[in-house]
Parts: C-alpha cells; sequence; structure tokens
C-alpha cells in the first residue's frame, strides 16, 4: 500500500525535480550570459519611437516624391501611410503592453503566436533592415555634412559616426536613452520650427511679403503623371509616392517594443507612447509633407537637379530649397545642421533596435548564444558590436557613388520593412485570436479601436505595395537588372529563410490555438503593474511635462 502511494506520487515528484532543474539551468545561463535592464525612463519612451521615426525620409525622400509625383500625390501618400503605421503601432502597442518581457520582439511574438519559422525568418529579417538602416542614415549624414565642405573624407565621417554610435550604445541603456532623447527633442522643435515657416510664407510673411498660398499646386500642378498620361498616369504618380513613402515610416513603431524589456513600469509608459505616437507623427509627416509642396514647386531646378544626380544630401531637401527661394539668409545652414542630427539620431535608434533584435534571436534560440552576452549594466555588447560591424557596409560609399549606395539601401529597406510588417500583422491576428480561445480578451490592458479589421484592410495594402513596388521595371524599355533585384530580392531571401527552417526543423505549417500559451510571463508585467507608482505633478509645469512626456 505504501509502495502504491508512493509510486502514485512519483510522477510528481518527477516533474517537480525536472521544474527545479530547468529553474536552476535558466538561472545559470541568466548568471552566465547576463540579462538586459530595465533603465529607460518614461520620458525616453516617448521619444524613441518619434526620434527614430524623424529622419532623412521626411527632410530628404520627400524631395524625391516631390520632384517625381507632384505635391499632392506626396501628401496623400503620407496620409495613407501615417494610416497604416498607426494600425501597426495599435498592434504593437497591444502585445507589447500585454506581455512586455524581457528580450521582447517582434520575432518574439511571432514565435509564441504563430510559427518559429515565420519568427526565425522575420528575427532575421529586422536584424538586417535595422543594420542597412544604419547605414542609409549614415550615408546620409555624409552627404549632408558634403553641403558644406568635400574637404573631410568620406571614409573619415562614416568613422567619426560609427564611433559615435558605437559610444552610445555600448556602455548602458540610459546612454541611448537620454541621447535619443535629446536628439529627439531638438528634431521635434526644428520640424515644428519648419511647419510654423511654412505657414508664414504661406500667407506673405517672408522677407519679400511673397504669398504662396496653393500657388505650385495651381502652377506647376498638383499632380504629376507618371509612366502614362491622364488618370491613369496619375494612379500611377500616387502609387509611387505611397511606396516610395514607406522608407520614411517603415520599422519606427518596432522601436517602442525593442525598448519594452528594458522600460521602467511598462504597462503605463507603452500605452502612452503608443497613443502618443500617432498625433506626433500625424502633425509631424502629413504637415511635413503639406508645407514641403507649399514652399518648394516640383519643378524647382535645384531640386529636379539633385534628385537626376541622385543626390541624397540637404540639396535635395525641399525645405532647405524652399528657404533658398523664400531669400532667407543663414537659415538654410540652420536646417541643414537640424537634418544632419536627424540622420544621426535615427542611426542611433537603429543600432539599438537592430541589437536588440539579435540579442532576442539569441534568447528564442534562434542565433547563436554568444549574442545573449550583456555587460554588467545590461547591455548586449556582442550584438551591438555585430550590428555595427554589419554596418560597416556603409564604406562602399567611398569607392561607389554616395547617391547610388545610399538608393540601393533605401530600395532594400523599404520592401524588407514592408515584409516585417505583414508578418507583424499575420501575428496580431493569431494572437487576438488566441486571446478569445482563451476568453482572456478582456484581460488586454491596452485596447485600440477599430481591431481586428483594421489590421486585415492594412495587412492587404501593405501585401500589395510589396509586390507591385517595383511595377516601373515592367513598363517597355524600363527593365534594368539592378533596379528589378533592388525591388524584388527581399522576397526570396526571406522566404528562402522561411522554408529552409521550416524543412530543418520540420515545424507545423501554424501552431494550433490549443497549443498557444497567452499567460506565460504576463506574471511579471502584472507585477511591475502592481508596483509602479505613477509619480504626482507638484505644480502646473510638472503637469504640463508629465502629460508631453
Amino acid at each position: 500500500m505504501d509502495i502504491e502511494k508512493h509510486d502514485s506520487k512519483r510522477p510528481d515528484t518527477e516533474e517537480t525535480i525536472a521544474s527545479v532543474q530547468e529553474n536552476d539551468s535558466r538561472t545559470t545561463e541568466q548568471n552566465s550570459y547576463g540579462e538586459t535592464r530595465r533603465g529607460l525612463k518614461s520620458r525616453h519612451i516617448q521619444l524613441i519611437a518619434i526620434g527614430g521615426t524623424i529622419g532623412t525620409g521626411l527632410f530628404v525622400g520627400s524631395g524625391a516624391i516631390l520632384s517625381t509625383v507632384g505635391p499632392a500625390n506626396l501628401f496623400m501618400a503620407y496620409v495613407v501611410m501615417s494610416f497604416i503605421l498607426w494600425i501597426a503601432m495599435n498592434c504593437l502597442g497591444e502585445m507589447t503592453t500585454y506581455l512586455p518581457t524581457k528580450g521582447a520582439s517582434v520575432s518574439y511574438y511571432i514565435d509564441r503566436f504563430v510559427d518559429p519559422s515565420l519568427a526565425f525568418a522575420a528575427g532575421w529579417n529586422y536584424w538586417y533592415v535595422y543594420a542597412m538602416l544604419v547605414s542609409t542614415e549614415i550615408s546620409a549624414a555624409t552627404l549632408v555634412v558634403q553641403y558644406w565642405t568635400h574637404a573631410i573624407p568620406v571614409a573619415a565621417l562614416i568613422t567619426i559616426f560609427l564611433v559615435v554610435l558605437f559610444l552610445l550604445n555600448i556602455f548602458t541603456v540610459s546612454f541611448y536613452g537620454e541621447s535619443e532623447f535629446w536628439f529627439a527633442s531638438l528634431k521635434i522643435l526644428g520640424i515644428t520650427s519648419l511647419i510654423i515657416l511654412g505657414a508664414v510664407l504661406f500667407f506673405g510673411g517672408g522677407p519679400t511679403h511673397d504669398r504662396l498660398g496653393f500657388r505650385f499646386w495651381v502652377h506647376p500642378g498638383a499632380f504629376k503623371p507618371y509612366m502614362a498620361p491622364g488618370a491613369t498616369g496619375r494612379f500611377l504618380g500616387f502609387w509611387t509616392a505611397l511606396v516610395r513613402a514607406g522608407f520614411a515610416f517603415v520599422l519606427s513603431p518596432e522601436l517602442v517594443t525593442s525598448a519594452a524589456g528594458e522600460s521602467e513600469a511598462p504597462r503605463r509608459n507603452i500605452p502612452k507612447a503608443s497613443r502618443r505616437f500617432i498625433y506626433r507623427v500625424i502633425f509631424f509627416y502629413v504637415m511635413g509633407s503639406l508645407v514641403a509642396g507649399i514652399i518648394t514647386p516640383s519643378n524647382d531646378p535645384r531640386l529636379l537637379q539633385a534628385v537626376s544626380a541622385g543626390a541624397s544630401g540637404a540639396g535635395a531637401s525641399p525645405f532647405v530649397l524652399g528657404i533658398q527661394r523664400a531669400g532667407i539668409v543663414g537659415l538654410n545652414h540652420v536646417y541643414n545642421a537640424m537634418i544632419l542630427t536627424s540622420a544621426w539620431s535615427a542611426g542611433n535608434s537603429f543600432v539599438f533596435a537592430s541589437s536588440r533584435a539579435l540579442y532576442s534571436l539569441a534568447v528564442a534560440g534562434q542565433a547563436q548564444r554568444v549574442f545573449r552576452r550583456c555587460n554588467r549594466n545590461g547591455v548586449p555588447y556582442v550584438a551591438v558590436c555585430t550590428t555595427l560591424v554589419v554596418s560597416c557596409i556603409v564604406y562602399l560609399n567611398v569607392s561607389t557613388g554616395a547617391a547610388v549606395v545610399f538608393q540601393w539601401f533605401v530600395n532594400l529597406t523599404t520592401i524588407s520593412g514592408l515584409i516585417a510588417w505583414m508578418a507583424l500583422f499575420v501575428c496580431y491576428i493569431r494572437f487576438r485570436q488566441a486571446l478569445v480561445y482563451n476568453n482572456a480578451l478582456h484581460t488586454l490592458p491596452f485596447r485600440t479601436p477599430l481591431q481586428p479589421y483594421a489590421t486585415y484592410l492594412t495587412l492587404l495594402l501593405v501585401t500589395l505595395l510589396t509586390i507591385t513596388n517595383g511595377f516601373q521595371v515592367f513598363f517597355p524599355r524600363q527593365f534594368t537588372a539592378s533596379s528589378f533585384l533592388a525591388a524584388y530580392i527581399t522576397i526570396p531571401l526571406f522566404l528562402a529563410l522561411y522554408l529552409g527552417h521550416k524543412a530543418w526543423f520540420r515545424t507545423p505549417w501554424l501552431r494550433r490555438l490549443e497549443d498557444i500559451d497567452v499567460f506565460a510571463g504576463k506574471e511579471e508585467a502584472d507585477r511591475l503593474e502592481e508596483e509602479d507608482v505613477p509619480p504626482v505633478p507638484k505644480n502646473a509645469l510638472q503637469r504640463v511635462w508629465y502629460w508631453l512626456a
């Protein structure tokens, strides 16, 4: 009888021993490799996403769109892309607030709610895209400096930018957060002043008192047909603007998710950042694109010359050219410096995001464990160094035309970013289905409107953009191997990662809803939420500050 009782308890005992051994193994591994720390404050989180968003895409990339398809297409493309960005931010905001675990990333959520193979492909795609975006921003920053002088060798400029990014990201996450807070603050002040300047010039408040109004929307016109005459050309112009506008927007909401595992009070700070993110983006991007088309005509000779030459520095910025047209002496140099800090700041954000994507892959067992290694301040230094080494591809600028390299980076990162968003939207749909299956949808601490229907619509739109992004090459006498590869090479690479992983590990095509665990890791987030004590403003100034940050 005693033996029977002993035997009946044996499975529980073995399970307990196995659980203890697993916990001991996990603790030993954490002690061996270290782990990230929650060192990002509320004000850091609020500006990290918007700081990474405002880069050369707005200040410089808008000039190429304006000259190619006209101001109305530029404005409408930014409006539509802002909607896509809003949905992406909402999806990430809900998932990240629910599970703000250490090492959190989009690939981590895809692994939990969709499929390990898709997570593998998406994770490496994120790492690659962010590393390329670092190169893109450094390439642009180099050309911005050349607006002033060509005396400094390109290699020296690249080295300076890389060293500074290394120093800001290698010691402690608070260094990155603090630097990005001030970088982003300068960018916000700069773009706000540009919008105010545009309003002043609109009503004739410039030195010449020439009231611009919507003059350039009438002549040379609001729409420029693209690749075809008439209504077809106007539609293709809008679609081209939408694809190209993607470079200014892609992968910026993911910066909040990358920072979630190192954020203080994530249940309070992540929703706040998510809600305010879209209002700031609409104000800066939509209003910024409107101003660009007001102060600079699409047929400005200097803009056409810069775009035809492939320039990506201040000479191709419609804002700088508009200031020069208005006869405001010296201000173009001020805004050129702002564009430089914007590129530097965006590069700083992308180093952080890329290193955390690689760290998350290592934590999930989909990259070498060495990338999990953190220093005593909780920085995954191996992942940071690896990202910056890969970003050294920007040294191609030394031997090849910087404009050519920059354009390749733009094309590759834009399409890779759209593919990443497709995986994100699939992940959110599955996440929501799992919550409904487990009767846990009501436990979401952060809910956003129009879901999940808006995600289905946005997934369809982003898929169409990805498939048709290189439609120009299929027109008569327009096909070139380089343009075709730049438009579509990312798609087979992503599929090779996905199908190769699935064939090697024999993973199922989709996790069954009954196999998805929506509760693991939620306990820590609940505990942090219970321990969180929101700061109480002591005066009106602090009340305004807490509202802004």
